[in-house]
Formats: structure tokens, C-alpha cells, sequence
């Protein structure tokens, strides 16, 4: 798989709770509109929908899970990407993987962790700036 990773000025948890609710794929996910389970709790095995910005409704399905720090799925059967979190001092290291055929997707993924460290910033109460692109300037 490829991977894209951030280093997120907040608790792993916090990046955590964000990486595993629904309600929030929308605002950091760039190709997600809306999301809902099927059942009551996200967990392996776990089945839903996931809506695209053009409003087409996928089935997905949680294959991998590693509370607190990693859960992956499968999107309409095709294996699709995984998310995971790695925790430091009141900071941590949030990850995307894509498939290996898919490495166009790594700028998306890149652009989710953008939009989660500013949710996850925001919901730890702390006013640090984001912390800036690989290699360049804000």
C-alpha cells in the first residue's frame, strides 16, 4: 500500500474519534458527502453506506480494525483505503494508505490529514497553528 502521514499537534485519540465517526467523513474526507452504518457500532465487520459528492451511495464494509489505532474497508467489495494514528506526548502521527493501483489517490489522502489536524487542533482546545506542507511554506 502507499502511505501519506501527518504529524497532528493533538492527542492520538482525539484523531481517533474523528477517524471513526461518520458524521465527520464529510468534513475531511474530500470524496465523501455522507456516511451512515448499518448497525449500531463501528467495528470489524461493520456494514454501511458511504455517498459520494456526486451523490452515488456505496455499500462498504470494515475489514481491518485495530481500535485506537487502525481500520481499514472495502468499498463496494474492492479492497479501498486504511486509516491509522499513531500516538506521541500530546501529539501524534495520523496515516492514509491507498492500494498499490491506486497511487493517484495519495493527494486526497493527503488533503484529508490537512482537514483532520484542523478538526482534531480545534477539538483539543489548542490555538498551535496547523503544522505546514513537507517541504515548503504554509
Amino acid at each position: 500500500m502507499w502511505t501519506v502521514s501527518r504529524d497532528i499537534p493533538a492527542p492520538a485519540d482525539t484523531v481517533w474519534q474523528i477517524l471513526v465517526d461518520l458524521d465527520a467523513w464529510p468534513r475531511w474526507g474530500p470524496t465523501v458527502s455522507g456516511a451512515a452504518l448499518d448497525g449500531p457500532g463501528f467495528e470489524l465487520g461493520a456494514t454501511g453506506r458511504v455517498w459520494t459528492p456526486v451523490g452515488v451511495p456505496l455499500p462498504f464494509t470494515i475489514s481491518d480494525l485495530d481500535p485506537g489505532r487502525m481500520w481499514g474497508w472495502r468499498v463496494a467489495g474492492v479492497p479501498a483505503t486504511r486509516h491509522g494514528v499513531e500516538p506521541g506526548d500530546q501529539r501524534c502521527r495520523a496515516w492514509m494508505s491507498a492500494p498499490l493501483w491506486a497511487p493517484a489517490y495519495l493527494p486526497v489522502l493527503a488533503e484529508a490529514l490537512r482537514r483532520i489536524e484542523r478538526l482534531a487542533v480545534a477539538a483539543a482546545g489548542q490555538d498551535s497553528a496547523p503544522s505546514p506542507p513537507a517541504g515548503g511554506r504554509p
